[in-house]
């Protein structure tokens, strides 16, 4: 739900996997066949997880950082992950770049440009997120929602950003 301000958009659960599966079938009405997805830790890895199930292709994640300044609401310099864990082989062929969002669009370029210069074996690279907003200088091959307001999104998954174990224990009495 988009807040009457247009400044936050506060997403549930239920809401979060339609997205997810409404973002499989733009990319399968694409027809566009891909060998591999790639999903960025940590905002992509549960669309990317989701992704692959649905199209019974190979997960592959890349570790990319750059929201760690004032709880992670302010975006700082991007960390790239030196390394991409997959289950075999290594990345190639046509790649399903795959993240929660393009905010800045920063993340996406770059990624998108580290694999195209170090990567000779991936042949087609295209990317797919649930969000784009209308700061982000990049713009994704497959999205769900263009948001021209730029909102901050509140994802479900938010809550485990502050919950710490005595927390957890005090909620299960344990």
């Amino acid at each position: 739900m988009l807040s009457e301000d247009g400044k936050h958009l506060y997403v549930s659960w239920d809401e979060y996997h339609a997205l997810i599966e409404k973002l499989a079938l733009k990319v399968h009405a694409s027809g566009w066949e891909f060998d591999q997805i790639l999903c960025l830790a940590r905002g992509g890895v549960r669309p990317g997880d989701i992704l692959s199930r649905i199209f019974n292709k190979p997960l592959a994640i890349m570790s990319t950082s750059s929201y760690r300044e004032s709880a992670g609401t302010v975006q700082g310099r991007l960390d790239i992950a030196r390394y991409i864990t997959l289950p075999r082989g290594e990345l190639e062929g046509r790649v399903l770049l795959v993240d929660d969002l393009a905010d800045s669009g920063e993340t996406l370029n770059s990624v998108e440009n580290h694999l195209r210069t170090g990567s000779k074996k991936i042949t087609e690279l295209r990317s797919a997120v649930i969000w784009v907003k209308g700061i982000s200088t990049y713009l994704p091959e497959y999205y769900v929602d263009m948001l021209p307001t730029s909102p901050w999104i509140h994802q479900p998954f938010e809550e485990y950003d502050a919950l710490r174990p005595t927390k957890l224990a005090e909620r299960w009495k344990i």
